[in-house]
C-alpha cells in the first residue's frame, strides 16, 4: 500500500487475476489502474479504507464503489461505466485476507442457495441485501466444510508447493458454491428448448461457426425455434466464400452464431435444420445468449488459433473442430448457464396475489386491465405500501407461477444513462467496445419467446433523466409502436420493444428530493396510485392471525394519523403511512411490543419529524400518541 509508485503496483499485484477482473463485457482492473494513474493517491486511499477491518465491511465495500463513481466522472476519459461491482470489489478484499473473505458472484450465489435450499432471497439490484445474505450462507457452508475431514484430505491432495495452503477454507467454499452452480444446478442434460426429434444420419456429427450481419439477419433478435432460410448464392449471384462449407452442412450438425460488425458478438447457438436443397441451407435457433461473447473475448484464446474463422479473409460459414466448438462452449455457459428444459416454479394465482398484497380484488383487476392495454404502468405512492413487492408478485401473477427468468428488476439513480440502460462504448485493453445495456439484452431475450410474457421492472422511476436513459425508446415502448423497427443511434442496428413485455416503474411520493417524472414519459405510461392497504381484507387477516390487541390499538392510531396527514395542505395522501413498515412481524409474546417499538421509535417518527420539521409540536402530538399504545 505504501509504494512509489502505487498505480504500477496494483497493476503489477493484479496481473495475475486473469477472468477474475477481466471477464467478457467487465473491465474492473483495467479501469482501476487507469484510475490510479490518474489519481495514485485517491485511489491508494480508497483501498486503505477497503481494508480497515475495523469498519463493517458491506459499508466499505458500499464506499468503494460510490467513490468509484466520482473516479470516472473526473478520469474517466468519455467511459459510461466504472466496472468496479461488488464482484470486483470482494476479489480485491479475498486477495489481501483469502483467510476471511469470499468472491462474490450473484449469479453463483443465487444458483447454489437455490440447490442448497436456504431460506434467503437474491434479488437484482438489492446489492446491500445480497452481500449481506452471500456473507452469513458462506460463513455457514463454510463451517459446514470445516467440519468434513474428506473434503479437505480432497483439498490437500490437490495442492502444489506453488499454491495458497487454504487454512480456513474460504477458497473452497466459494469453489464449492461455484461447482454447485455450474454442475448440479446445471446438470446435463440441459438443453433450453426441447430436444428435436432423432435425426437419421450417418457420418459423425459437425460443427460451424457461423458468421452473419446483423443488419441483414439478427440472430439475437430471432425467436427461439424458428427457422431461417439461407441462400448459397450472394446477392450478385456468386456461389458464397467456402461453398463447400455448406454442402458438408447436415442436418443436426450444432452451430455457434455470432454477429459480425458493429456487434461483433456470438449471441445464439443453432443446429442445421435442414441440409441444403440446392439453393438454400437452414439453420434453428436452439438458445439465445443473454450474456453475448464479445470477439476480444475469444479472438487471443489459444485453443481457437487455428478457426478458419481466423485465417479467412471473407465466409460465412466456417468448420470448428470439436475442441474448437468445446472451447467456445464452455465460454459461453461461463457466462450463460444452460437452463433445464421442464424447470419447475411454484405456480402463482390472482388468489396468491391477494392474499400477499393488501390489495382489494378489484384493484387488482383494474391494475392488470391498464397493463395489458398501456403495456406501461407506473406503481405510485407513500412510502411502505409495497410497490415493489407488488409490481414483482404482479408479474408472477400474471405468468401464473413465479418464473424468475421472465422478470428483470433494476434501479434508476442519477447517473444513470441510456449507455447502461440500452448500449454504449466500453473500454477493453485493446481501446473501446460496443456493449448492450440490461433493457437491450432483456428485450432481445423476450424477443426469442415471442408469445410469452416478459416484465421489466424499474425501482425509483423517477430518479433518472428519463429522456436521456431512453433515448429513442421514447417512442418504441407505446404500445401502438410495440413490434416495430427503429435504428438504434449507437450501432445502427434494427431494434425492437417485443409487444409482450410488460413495464412496470416504482415511485415514492413523499421524496422531496425528486423532480416530476419527464411528460413525455408521462404520456406513455398509466399511473397507478398504491395506498396503505389497513383497511383490505387480507390485512384484516393478517391482524387476526397475529390476534394482538395492542397491535390492532396501534394500527388504529396509524390509520388515524394518516387522516391528518391527508388533510394537510403541504403534504396529502402521497405522504401516508403505509402497511408494509407492519408487515412479516410475529405475535411472540417476549417480542412483539419490541418489535411495534422499533417500528415506531426508528421508522415511523424519523418521518414525521422531517413531514412537520416546521411543526415540532404536531410531531410531539403524534409521538405521545404512538408512544402511548405501546407504554
Amino acid at each position: 500500500m505504501e509504494a512509489e509508485d502505487f498505480a504500477g503496483m496494483l497493476d503489477a499485484s493484479l496481473s495475475k487475476t486473469s477472468i477474475l477482473l477481466a471477464a467478457s463485457n467487465n473491465y474492473p482492473k483495467q479501469m482501476i489502474v487507469v484510475f490510479a494513474q490518474a489519481a495514485p493517491e485517491e485511489v491508494r486511499d480508497m483501498f486503505r479504507q477497503l481494508f480497515d477491518e475495523k469498519q463493517d465491511v458491506i459499508d466499505r465495500i458500499v464506499s468503494f464503489k460510490e467513490k468509484s463513481v466520482t473516479l470516472l466522472d473526473r478520469y474517466g476519459g468519455g467511459a459510461k461505466n466504472h466496472y468496479q461491482t461488488e464482484n470486483a470489489i470482494s476479489v480485491y478484499l479475498w486477495l489481501r485476507h483469502p483467510d476471511k473473505y469470499y468472491i462474490y458472484k450473484y449469479g453463483e450465489i443465487k444458483a447454489a442457495i437455490q440447490k442448497l435450499g436456504g431460506d434467503a432471497h437474491f434479488v437484482k439490484g438489492r446489492y446491500e441485501e445480497n452481500l449481506r445474505n452471500f456473507y452469513r450462507i458462506y460463513d455457514e457452508v463454510c463451517a459446514k466444510l470445516s467440519q468434513d475431514d474428506e473434503m479437505k484430505r480432497l483439498l490437500q491432495s490437490q495442492l502444489t508447493d506453488t499454491c495458497y495452503p487454504d487454512p480456513a477454507l474460504k477458497t473452497l467454499t466459494f469453489d464449492f458454491g461455484f461447482y454447485i452452480s455450474r454442475y448440479l444446478v446445471n446438470s446435463t442434460p440441459v438443453p433450453t428448448v426441447p430436444e428435436p426429434e432423432p435425426i437419421v444420419s450417418s457420418g459423425k456429427s459437425n460443427y460451424w461457426f457461423l458468421s452473419a450481419n446483423p443488419r441483414i439477419w439478427s440472430m439475437s433478435s430471432q425467436a427461439v425455434g424458428e427457422v431461417q432460410a439461407f441462400t448459397l448464392v450472394n446477392d450478385n449471384g456468386h456461389k458464397r466464400r467456402i461453398y463447400q462449407n455448406f454442402l458438408d452442412a447436415k442436418a443436426g450438425d450444432r452451430v455457434i452464431g455470432y454477429e459480425s460488425s458493429p456487434s461483433k458478438k456470438i449471441v445464439a447457438l443453432l443446429e442445421v435444420s435442414q441440409a441444403q436443397d440446392g439453393e438454400k441451407i437452414y439453420f434453428k435457433k436452439l438458445e439465445g445468449l443473454s450474456a453475448p461473447i464479445d470477439f476480444a473475448a475469444f479472438r487471443d484464446t489459444k485453443e481457437l488459433q487455428s478457426m478458419e474463422y481466423f485465417n479467412m479473409t471473407q465466409g460465412t460459414l466456417f468448420k470448428l473442430s470439436k475442441n474448437e466448438y468445446d472451447c467456445l462452449m464452455d465460454m459461453i455457459r461461463e457466462e450463460n448457464p444452460a437452463s433445464r428444459v421442464n424447470e419447475s416454479y411454484a405456480a402463482y394465482t390472482k388468489t396468491d396475489f391477494l392474499k400477499d398484497v393488501y390489495m382489494g380484488e378489484d384493484k387488482y383487476d383494474r391494475l392488470i386491465s391498464v397493463l395489458k392495454r398501456k403495456k406501461n404502468i407506473i406503481l405510485q405512492g407513500a412510502p411502505g405500501v409495497g410497490k415493489t413487492f407488488a409490481a414483482e408478485l404482479l408479474a408472477y401473477s400474471m405468468l401464473g407461477k413465479k418464473d424468475t427468468s421472465h422478470v428483470s428488476l433494476i434501479q434508476f439513480h442519477q447517473n444513470y444513462s441510456y449507455e447502461d440502460f440500452i448500449m454504449g462504448y466500453r473500454p477493453t485493453e485493446n481501446g473501446f467496445v460496443l456493449t448492450p445495456g440490461v433493457f437491450y439484452e432483456f428485450c432481445q431475450k423476450a424477443q426469442q419467446h415471442p408469445k410469452e410474457d416478459y416484465f421489466f421492472l424499474i425501482d425509483e422511476i423517477n430518479r433518472g433523466n428519463m429522456s436521456k436513459i431512453f433515448g429513442e425508446l421514447l417512442m418504441l415502448i407505446e404500445n401502438g409502436y410495440r413490434g416495430k423497427p427503429v435504428m438504434l443511434s449507437a450501432n445502427g442496428e434494427s431494434f425492437t420493444v417485443p409487444k409482450k413485455l410488460y413495464v412496470i416503474g416504482m415511485m415514492n411520493t413523499a421524496d422531496r428530493s425528486l423532480a416530476m417524472i419527464d411528460y413525455a414519459l408521462r404520456r406513455r405510461f398509466s399511473f397507478i396510485e398504491m395506498e396503505p392497504g389497513f383497511k383490505t381484507e387480507g390485512f384484516k387477516a393478517y391482524q387476526k392471525r397475529l390476534g394482538n390487541e395492542t397491535f390492532d390499538k396501534l394500527i388504529a392510531v396509524v390509520e388515524r394519523l394518516n387522516e391528518e396527514i391527508k388533510n394537510d395542505s403541504s403534504l396529502g395522501k402521497g405522504f401516508c403511512i403505509g402497511h408494509s413498515y407492519f408487515c412479516g412481524l410475529e405475535n411472540l409474546k417476549d417480542s412483539m411490543v419490541g418489535q411495534m417499538r422499533e417500528i415506531v421509535e426508528y421508522d415511523i417518527l424519523p418521518m414525521l419529524e422531517e413531514y412537520w420539521f416546521d411543526s415540532p409540536a404536531q410531531v410531539a402530538k403524534w409521538e405521545s400518541e404512538l408512544r402511548g399504545v405501546l407504554a
